[in-house]
């Protein structure tokens, strides 16, 4: 549990603490052997469209989506789209790789959200933040504060319901440097509603450029996240 440390625009700019010292690259983590920690991850996007699955790829590059290049899948995409969501995929479009192949309708939370980094409009393909397969499942995603709010506000809610009534201990949250006030109307939103879900327990944390979580048993490097490490 954790995330990419964010704040610095240029290489080493970010610093991290570990004890009394200030480094200015690395990684610091805490190791607590007799701690259970449950982890919780809600994600800050939603699908859109039809899912496709990937026909033709190279490395980070997309080049046939279910036959067809994926650029003409997302100009047929918002072409479909009421005007609402148009301007949330022209915000910043995302593509969701599903986790579990297996799992009959994936909806919400069951894809990793990846980055579309780069588009050739000469052959339609597309590049993503992640090395892509052929066979992998995928659909486009689009982040906007109402899907992000009902992710994390179902993820503590059953949480809340696996405590049975116990008052955690406390929390780290790492959240996406994408969310916060960037997102949310209101600031400390995370923050917030998880003491509204789980009562005013110590939370402490950071922002995040990527969050660190296990989904479905793997752990993974999300965006847009809030990944929670809580301490029943």
């Amino acid at each position: 549990m954790g995330g990419m440390a964010s704040g610095g625009l240029e290489l080493q700019q970010s610093r991290l603490f570990l004890d009394d010292r200030v480094l200015p690259g690395g990684a610091v983590g805490a190791h607590l052997p007799q701690a259970e920690v449950h982890p919780l991850v809600a994600q800050g996007c939603r699908p859109v469209g039809a899912p496709y699955t990937i026909t033709r790829a190279n490395g980070h590059l997309i080049q046939e989506l279910g036959g067809r290049p994926p650029l003409v899948r997302l100009q047929e995409l918002a072409a479909a789209l009421p005007g609402r969501e148009q301007e949330l995929l022209a915000a910043g479009v995302q593509l969701g790789v599903v986790i579990n192949e297996y799992q009959a309708e994936p909806g919400q939370g069951d894809f990793l959200i990846r980055g579309i980094a780069g588009v050739d409009p000469g052959s339609g393909a597309v590049a993503v933040g992640d090395e892509v397969e052929v066979g992998q499942s995928v659909q486009f995603h689009v982040r906007d504060a109402q899907s992000a709010d009902e992710d994390l506000r179902r993820t503590l809610e059953r949480e809340a319901t696996a405590l049975d009534g116990r008052r955690a201990a406390g929390a780290l949250l790492f959240t996406c440097n994408g969310r916060g006030s960037r997102l949310f109307s209101e600031p400390d939103h995370d923050a917030g509603l998880l003491a509204k879900m789980l009562g005013e327990i110590p939370v402490a944390g950071f922002f995040c450029a990527g969050e660190l979580g296990p989904v479905s048993g793997q752990n993974f490097l999300h965006a847009y996240t809030a990944s929670i490490a809580l301490f029943p």
